[in-house]
């Protein structure tokens, strides 16, 4: 064989490989599976590699240097946080990731958090599974339950971050009826237009907006964004919503504003950790809908989640550039160690 492919990330992942061997054999490649948890797991298995697929391992700078016969290291999902690209460049290897995974499946799911919120869908399905209904007990229903609710045609989305996730949710959220703003400090006016959305700035969107929705990448900068300060600028009756990052929010002030009654109630598919604690405050909130990170699930997308990293190694192993890289910068570098490509 040729070529050595090493798959570092969990090797009962299921569905992975989604080739199988025979598909490697045809590409002269040889495959090799092992979990690696550290660095020295990493350099050990993947030293020799000429191509790596990883799901988050620590691909520093250590273990890159490491790398002798590496081209390519394709990360499966969006985030590439554990490779340091900057070294991955210097030494002439493309990192690429899979920038369209789940596009789709995250914008329904914060629709449908949006819709269960709106509706109090969980607060009426508890009230029902304990014997309450309007002629039995209209009090429960009909004074702590039901107001206020609002059509929500003509209601504020507002959306922290304008990447592809909320790109893909502006269509279906307008033709409920929704008027959607953004805030979102690296996205221009122009941009923002050509998806038919209104920028406003950050306090403009959480006094205006109904739902305010994260969708923006964690940072040092931006974590616990949505402090209580945040909260208490936010309508009494506006409700949180976190398919993004649990670590953009002060789960402790969070806490406290829908218990006080800051904000109508939140709907959020990440915590910070995860998982969390069997104590979590929030767990005995009843305006809280948690949904345990599966906003990226369906079948289609974790086929494609597993496809895709692999059809950008075949990619650069027969000799062609790959199709989502993060680094294209480093086609000089790559050129002048592995040779000209198609």
């Amino acid at each position: 064989m040729g070529f050595k492919v090493a798959i570092t990330t969990p090797a009962d992942l299921p569905g992975l490989p989604h080739y199988g061997e025979e598909d490697y054999r045809k590409i002269g490649a040889q495959l090799v599976k092992k979990l690696c948890r550290s660095e020295d797991d990493l350099i050990s298995i993947a030293h020799d590699a000429d191509a790596i697929i990883t799901g988050g391992e620590p691909y520093s700078k250590r273990v890159i240097e490491k790398l002798t016969k590496c081209r390519i290291i394709s990360n499966i999902g969006i985030g590439y946080d554990g490779i340091d690209v900057g070294a991955a460049t210097e030494h002439g290897i493309f990192v690429t990731n899979v920038p369209d995974y789940c596009l789709e499946e995250m914008a329904e799911h914060t629709l449908a958090l949006i819709l269960a919120c709106g509706r109090k869908l969980l607060r009426f399905d508890r009230a029902v599974r304990e014997g309450k209904w309007d002629s039995r007990a209209p009090r429960e229903i009909r004074e702590k339950i039901r107001p206020p609710m609002f059509r929500l045609k003509g209601q504020t989305l507002g959306l922290i971050g304008l990447g592809r996730i909320p790109r893909t949710l502006v269509p279906k959220a307008k033709a409920l009826g929704l008027r959607v703003i953004a805030y979102d400090p690296y996205v221009s006016k122009d941009a923002a237009a050509e998806s038919g959305v209104e920028m406003v700035g950050f306090e403009q969107l959480l006094r205006e907006s109904d739902f305010v929705s994260l969708h923006a990448a964690l940072t040092k900068d931006n974590q616990h964004m949505m402090g209580l300060e945040q909260f208490k600028k936010m309508k009494r009756t506006a409700y949180l919503i976190n398919t993004a990052r649990g670590g953009l929010v002060d789960e402790q002030a969070l806490n406290t504003a829908l218990s006080e009654g800051i904000i109508a109630g939140a709907g959020l598919d990440v915590l910070d950790p995860e998982p969390p604690s069997r104590d979590n405050p929030l767990f005995k909130c009843d305006n809280v809908i948690i949904t345990a990170h599966s906003a990226n699930y369906s079948e289609e997308s974790q086929a494609e989640l597993l496809r895709q990293p692999e059809e950008e190694v075949f990619c650069v192993l027969r000799g062609e550039w790959p199709r989502c890289p993060v680094n294209p910068q480093v086609k000089e570098r790559f050129t002048a160690r592995w040779g000209k490509i198609h």
